[in-house]
């Protein structure tokens, strides 16, 4: 959305959006980054997602004098800021400025519509062995927020704390929702009302624009809930 997609000479494994990233050289994993694939392409620019398992190899591309943009953001607003800043550095600033713009205004569309409904209790699984869920500081909590959801474990430490099952039931969620990556067919043998909801990963997890998507399946999700006992 930053107009780059033509300059973009590599990527790591899983990245499959839009469809001509799949046929981007892969230089590594989110646990491992292979320098000497990275240095073969000779990029001006390093685009990279803080990560314990790729940090070491992040920091010896930056000492190896080449720029490095590294990108996590926290809030829906700092995804908008990440396009601004690409299309800055990669000459694209109408393009990226334009893109910020559209996902600023869909943002603001969603919370006007939804943030201010009846609040519903909302657990969102990232993984089930071990149980790991996103505390407040999670952009995903913020998503969770402007659909007009409260995250049962905002207040928890972290940004990605691991709890237990007894804690899920103690905290009483109306919905739980997690990715196409995991199941939750474990929580049906409890003796619980709880909704279950998936949302692709790509949609919710991935901190890129389309994380808005992810918002609005979201959302009608906790509207359904609010008519439903």
């Amino acid at each position: 959305m930053a107009g780059a997609g033509p300059k973009v000479v590599g990527a790591v494994a899983f990245s499959d959006f839009p469809p001509e990233a799949r046929a981007l050289p892969r230089v590594g994993n989110d646990a491992l980054i292979d320098l000497e694939a990275v240095l073969a392409l000779r990029p001006d620019l390093i685009v990279a997602w803080p990560n314990p398992g790729t940090v070491r190899a992040v920091n010896r591309l930056a000492e190896l004098q080449i720029s490095v943009f590294r990108s996590e953001p926290r809030e829906l607003e700092d995804i908008a800021g990440t396009i601004s800043r690409l299309g800055t550095l990669l000459g694209t600033e109408l393009q990226a400025g334009r893109a910020a713009a559209a996902f600023r205004a869909r943002a603001a569309e969603l919370e006007k519509r939804y943030s201010r409904r009846p609040a519903v209790r909302v657990f969102y699984e990232v993984w089930d062995r071990p149980l790991i869920t996103v505390s407040g500081d999670h952009v995903i909590s913020k998503v969770i927020r402007l659909c007009g959801g409260e995250n049962v474990f905002a207040g928890l430490p972290g940004i990605a704390p691991q709890i237990d099952r007894e804690a899920v039931l103690r905290a009483n969620p109306k919905v739980i929702v997690g990715s196409d990556a995991i199941s939750l067919d474990d929580w049906k043998a409890y003796p619980v009302t709880t909704q279950l909801h998936r949302i692709p990963a790509a949609l919710i997890e991935r901190h890129t624009p389309r994380i808005l998507e992810g918002a609005a399946r979201l959302c009608r999700i906790l509207e359904e809930a609010r008519t439903t006992r």
